[in-house]
């Protein structure tokens, strides 16, 4: 890796697919210094009033501590040897090269002393700011982008997720082509259309970048609408899909496996679960669902990725329930809510549909007992939240019984009167679980009490016209 990190000129590969920069798990760790840029704004408002007065971003009143460690975890995801981690003020964003010369100098010094061989900038860093620092400090640098998409490079599994990660990491590289060429001339030469060989060569870079993007969007537009023929098979069926979501490490896939009795990885990393994973269960009533774990949602997530992953994040919002998952032990779990929300917004999620939303405070096995009792206290003064433990089993039999509630409120209790000739119909209504009680007559007809949603209603329509007329309303007893 460190060869990796010393080459500062990379080549670039027209046909060979370009993964990240490097992958930590294929090399000696790398000596990494991570640094946490405050502007003056930041520190001014951070965790205040003002700020949500201000209708500031959650990311922007998130204190200083916090994003370090949030950082210092997104560098642990790709096992990092972390040498030092620092909160750096910035006064006045210089469009050079961020911080002024002084703490540029200064900075310097502290990476010749901790003979860093990475630096991680948690935030935005515009090419030409990269390009310079690196010169200055002879080091390779990732911004907060460019560390998101190395996880997610060592992450993906499946051939979807790789190709999304490619996509987002390309288009991240084609903005910083500027800082590849650096050893050619790049301002000599040429008249009007005609630049230096650096310039001609940045424009063939870029060319060839861009005929790669558009193979993959092709790609994964064609994975787009296998994954919708999936959807609509989904539809098609009686299972209701129930998505969780959250902040990256809310507990999730612990959660998952807890209530699937499954074993997908699950760990205490940032961005564990990067593929989405499917799985049935069975609620209380003996009604099966899809149970879905997603990718984790962070602050100041890439664009690039929430562009690439946007056909994987839009199975939340096909689900019938969204479960958001929250780390409530986390001192800033409220500004981590926002972020989530924030996110299912700019996917398409409405504000309406609340009464589909579940809201599950995990990891109340990490809070005292006075805490954990005033959580559960004001959890049961709300209609769809659940204070629970995914590692201990603590509270999930309250959220399987909500998910009951929720998916059986859609439905309706019928009675059928159905011939014994009409084996496709009683076949049908079978097929949907929603047979409650049957009775059969000595000509072999039945008399059945089903519980069935309109989707299940139209979807026997579709088969047997006339279905739905012949549906009678069960009566308060029959309820009972």
């Amino acid at each position: 890796m460190s060869a990796i990190i010393d080459e500062f000129e990379p080549d670039i590969e027209p046909e060979a697919k370009r993964g990240p920069v490097f992958h930590a798990g294929s090399a000696p760790s790398v000596r990494a210094l991570i640094l946490v840029p405050l502007m003056k704004r930041q520190m001014d408002m951070r965790r205040s009033s003002r700020a949500a007065a201000a209708g500031e971003e959650p990311s922007a009143m998130r204190s200083p501590e916090s994003r370090l460690e949030e950082a210092v975890g997104l560098a642990g995801a790709i096992h990092l040897d972390i040498v030092g981690q620092e909160i750096v003020p910035v006064a006045r964003r210089r469009p050079a090269t961020l911080w002024g010369e002084g703490k540029v100098e200064e900075l310097r010094e502290r990476i010749e002393e901790l003979e860093a061989e990475l630096v991680v900038i948690d935030g935005h860093l515009t090419p030409v700011q990269q390009r310079n620092l690196e010169r200055t400090w002879k080091v390779k640098i990732l911004d907060r982008t460019a560390l998101i998409l190395e996880i997610f490079g060592e992450r993906a599994q499946t051939r979807e997720g790789r190709l999304q990660v490619e996509l987002a990491h390309l288009t991240y590289q084609k903005s910083r082509l500027v800082r590849s060429w650096t050893h050619l001339e790049r301002q000599r030469g040429g008249f009007g259309f005609l630049g230096g060989p650096g310039e001609t060569q940045i424009e063939s870079d870029r060319r060839q970048i861009q005929e790669r993007i558009a193979r993959l969007q092709r790609e994964l537009d064609a994975v787009k609408r296998t994954r919708e023929l999936h959807r609509k098979t989904r539809r098609e069926v009686p299972y209701p899909v129930i998505a969780l979501a959250g902040y990256t490490n809310a507990g999730k896939s612990t959660l998952f496996n807890r209530l699937t009795h499954s074993d997908v990885f699950a760990e205490d990393l940032l961005f564990a679960t990067l593929d989405p994973t499917m799985r049935s269960l069975v609620l209380p009533s003996g009604r099966k669902v899809i149970l879905s774990d997603t990718v984790g949602f962070i602050s100041d997530l890439p664009t690039q990725l929430v562009a690439a992953f946007r056909a994987t994040l839009e199975e939340v919002l096909e689900a019938e329930v969204i479960v958001h998952v929250r780390d409530i032990s986390h001192e800033e779990t409220e500004i981590q809510k926002a972020d989530v929300e924030g996110v299912l917004k700019d996917l398409g999620a409405r504000d309406d549909d609340a009464r589909q939303r579940i809201e599950v405070l995990n990891k109340i096995d990490l809070l005292p007992a006075d805490a954990q009792a005033a959580i559960h206290n004001a959890a049961s003064r709300e209609t769809n939240v659940v204070a629970l433990s995914a590692l201990t089993g603590e509270g999930t039999d309250r959220l399987l019984a909500l998910i009951d509630r929720l998916i059986t409120d859609e439905t309706k209790l019928y009675m059928l009167d159905a011939r014994a000739e009409e084996g496709g119909v009683l076949a049908a209504v079978h097929a949907e679980h929603a047979v409650r009680a049957s009775e059969i007559h000595d000509d072999g007809s039945q008399a059945l009490q089903l519980v069935l949603s309109d989707e299940a209603i139209g979807r026997i329509e579709k088969r047997y016209p006339g279905f739905a007329r012949r549906l009678h309303a069960a009566s308060p007893e029959a309820a009972r």
